[in-house]
């Protein structure tokens, strides 16, 4: 995996704190922290979408956020356990690894075509 890769896996786990922070933060510091989580996550979004596809990125963050977030609310905070949301998320979580594989494979590709049009253009030249 990428460093961009890991800023978005990351910034989908700081997502499920903040998140979690804007229900249940009740002090200034607990507040304050939540507002770092924002920050930060979105720091990392936005690096990684100068190297990758946004919409990518965008779907895989919020992605992993979203289905992180159920899963927290059910085992930290005491939600009840619904099978159904659980199929849902398994379902969510199959559809961020299909768009990572599938945007790495063309990530690849890409960079591939890239290096194969400089070999040609410095033989051409020298």
């Amino acid at each position: 995996m990428n460093r961009n890769w890991l800023y978005v896996f990351i910034g989908g786990l700081i997502e499920v704190v903040w998140v979690s922070g804007l229900k249940h933060a009740a002090t200034a510091g607990e507040w304050t922290l939540t507002a770092i989580g924002i920050a930060f996550s979105f720091y990392l979004i936005i690096q990684a979408s100068r190297r990758l596809p946004v919409g990518t990125v965008y779907a895989v963050f919020t992605g992993l956020g979203t289905g992180g977030t159920v899963a927290a609310e059910m085992i930290i905070f005491g939600e009840p356990i619904q099978w159904t949301k659980i199929a849902l998320i398994l379902l969510l979580l199959a559809g961020v690894i299909g768009l990572k594989l599938v945007t790495d494979k063309d990530h690849k590709a890409e960079a591939k075509t890239k290096a194969n049009t400089k070999a040609g253009e410095a033989s051409c030249t020298g």
